[in-house]
């Protein structure tokens, strides 16, 4: 070999292999974008808002630089951290007592069975919740599936407490979906669930994930914060601000997040949905002027999203200034989103209620009637230690 050709491969192979690798860094790339692609675009996904909705969207006050916005500048994580930092945290945290050391047992009540004129709240497990009021059958983000997310595998629902499943759920006059994170709408839920319900009320937007999925658009009631929908003689719904965020893929806040108040001839019912403090809960409670039930969230917080979701007591403090005689608490004992312990939210609560406010705290499953302020109930959770 002459000295010519050695050179020659000497310089060209080394360009090759970089070229070679190159090659298949581009094409495990194209697989990955691919593989992403059709993962984001499962129907369960949903559908972002397009046509006339689109165009209400856009006149919404609540809507802003293509997205909607919280009344007041609301960070994604607390200002003394980052992104990466927080997801660190979340993955590779240690956490004691994270899920329950054995599986939970509950009775579950049977719907189908209800007098129709019991005003009663049947708790689902975290946000999920079936209420009768004076006559009409409401559910409220019903998770029934066993999990949270968009596959099976993950953010499961804790051992005994998917005790609900659509069979068990009777013909709804109403469904409520306060916004579309994973652990509020789940797809094989409302698509199984549609045949029995008359009515949806959700946030603006969120109608776009439900028409996609089947539902016909002219029983989607979709109200942006304020706006209100007569249901029928005495019955009024209103959504009001909450102060979070939407989204179930890469793209975030294209629906409003919301609470509602539900007036009936003769009570009135926040439904919370997830809501960081703020001052709105003040401002609703002036509104109203009284509120008989508030179902609000505790659970899933942390300080690193401290601004989404109540810390400890910050939920008392919002029913005293939404002025409610009474709060159901949800957003706790069926899924682990948080770095907390499971059963943590129901022992600050009961620890941090210093002034005895009326604070029911039903088991999964059991039937309440929430007027009846004499009913005592257990701290169920503690078995669980």
């Amino acid at each position: 070999m002459s000295d010519n050709e050695f050179q020659c491969i000497n310089f060209s192979s080394p360009s090759m292999f970089i070229r070679k690798i190159m090659i298949t860094l581009l094409l495990t790339a194209a697989v990955l974008f691919g593989a992403v692609y059709i993962f984001i675009n499962q129907k369960n996904f949903g559908k972002a808002p397009s046509g006339e909705r689109l165009e209400r969207i856009k006149q919404s006050p609540n809507y802003k630089n293509g997205k909607f916005q919280n009344l007041t500048y609301t960070p994604a994580v607390g200002e003394d951290t980052n992104m990466a930092e927080v997801m660190f945290r979340f993955l590779f945290g240690k956490t004691e007592n994270k899920i329950p050391a054995k599986a939970l047992h509950f009775e579950k009540t049977d719907l189908h069975t209800l007098q129709p004129d019991e005003n009663v709240y049947i708790w689902m497990g975290h946000s999920s919740y079936y209420l009768q009021a004076e006559g009409i059958k409401i559910l409220v983000d019903p998770v029934l599936s066993g999990f949270a997310s968009p596959v099976s595998f993950t953010t499961k629902a804790f051992a005994g407490s998917d005790v609900y499943h659509t069979a068990d759920i009777p013909d709804l006059d109403y469904l409520i979906i306060t916004h579309d994170h994973w652990d509020h709408l789940d797809y094989k839920t409302v698509t199984e669930l549609f045949p029995r319900v008359k009515k949806i009320i959700t946030g603006l937007g969120t109608g776009a994930h439900l028409e996609y999925w089947g539902y016909n658009p002219e029983n989607i009631i979709e109200l942006d914060w304020h706006e209100s929908e007569n249901l029928s003689p005495g019955f009024r719904i209103t959504a009001e601000p909450a102060r979070h965020f939407s989204g179930r893929g890469l793209k975030r806040d294209q629906a409003i997040w919301a609470s509602f108040v539900l007036e009936t001839p003769l009570q009135k019912i926040y439904i919370g949905g997830d809501s960081g403090y703020d001052d709105h809960f003040k401002k609703i409670g002036e509104k109203y002027g009284s509120i008989d039930l508030a179902i609000l969230e505790n659970g899933q917080y942390n300080r690193d999203w401290k601004h989404i979701h109540f810390m400890p007591g910050e939920n008392i403090q919002a029913m005293r200034e939404l002025n409610a005689k009474r709060m159901i608490p949800v957003h706790n004992s069926k899924f682990s989103l948080a770095m907390h312990a499971w059963n943590e939210p129901l022992k600050k609560l009961v620890e941090m209620n210093t002034e005895k406010s009326r604070i029911i705290t039903p088991k999964i499953g059991q039937k309440i009637h929430w007027e009846d302020d004499s009913a005592l109930y257990e701290e169920w959770w503690e078995m669980y230690d």
